[in-house]
């Protein structure tokens, strides 16, 4: 078993903001502040982490900073984020960074190579909500079951 944490909720989890992965962030860089996240795993990647992050119109070192020394929980994580000066949480702007999280799909290299990892066939899913769901699934079952 290991000592670190595949991070395991998913992009598609929204908090009482109803923005989605923003739940995955917060323990993404809490599990990276503990020394705790399983490697391969950034705290702050250039992928949902960066939408969201520059979606809700906030700067990746400030939330990096706040998680890493206050170590919030959840409800204070966005809490802070709405005491935020130029925080964009308006239900329009919410609804468009969420539309650009569901809608996102990997390239075909990756697609193939998650579900190939899996066992499964070329296909569905298409989305990288779900596929990233089965890369981490598989990667904590590799971790601490098999």
């Amino acid at each position: 078993m290991s000592d670190k944490i595949v991070p395991l909720i998913s992009s598609g989890t929204k908090g009482p903001l109803g923005v989605l992965h923003l739940p995955r962030l917060w323990q993404k860089v809490s599990l990276e502040a503990a020394g705790k996240i399983a490697d391969g795993y950034p705290g702050i990647g250039d992928g949902y982490d960066t939408m969201v992050i520059n979606g809700l119109g906030l700067n990746a070192d400030a939330v990096r900073a706040y998680i890493t020394n206050d170590k919030p929980t959840y409800p204070q994580f966005e809490a802070w984020i709405k005491e935020q000066d130029g925080a964009t949480l308006d239900a329009d702007s919410i609804g468009t960074l969420n539309d650009s999280i569901v809608g996102f799909n990997h390239d075909d290299e990756t697609r193939q190579g998650i579900l190939s990892a899996n066992g499964l066939p070329d296909g569905d899913p298409q989305d990288a909500v779900n596929l990233n769901n089965l890369d981490d699934w598989l990667e904590f079952h590799s971790a601490e079951i098999a």
